[in-house]
């Protein structure tokens, strides 16, 4: 298994695309239009390959924002989505960002607090889920 950083281009958008419709769109009914949000071009991917097929994905955007962290569906609890999470930190980290947020669906809110996340602000919807705010300070 490996967790690779890659670029949103012709060879890995198709498929971080595939697995964020798989995850959000089919799964949890997302509509596509606030899924592919056109953030993607401008934003650092991490892409999972697990026994030669790509099994997970997550984005960071210039800003510090992580977001669409999707693990498919057979390979949930093995650990996949913590190393996103992790690949993309240490990203931000070696890039200088002083934090790192994100809005966690609310049911995800002790996952990303394992992870050094902490909660901020009051509960909000977004595409019809509960989320919650978190950060994490890298300084």
């Amino acid at each position: 298994m490996t967790v690779n950083i890659i670029a949103f281009d012709a060879k890995h958008a198709p498929h971080i695309s595939a697995i964020r419709a798989e995850v959000f769109i089919r799964e949890q009914h997302i509509d596509p239009e606030l899924e592919f949000d056109g953030l993607d071009g401008a934003a650092i991917h991490v892409l999972v390959v697990a026994n030669g097929e790509y099994v997970g994905t997550g984005r960071l955007l210039n800003d510090g924002h992580i977001g669409r962290i999707a693990i498919l569906r057979d390979y949930r609890g093995q650990g996949l989505g913590a190393k996103v999470v992790r690949a993309l930190v240490d990203e931000a980290t070696r890039r200088g960002y002083p934090r790192v947020y994100l809005g966690a669906q609310t049911h995800a809110v002790d996952f990303y607090a394992k992870l050094g996340f902490t909660p901020f602000g009051e509960e909000f919807m977004d595409a019809g889920i509960p989320h919650l705010a978190m950060e994490k300070s890298l300084a």
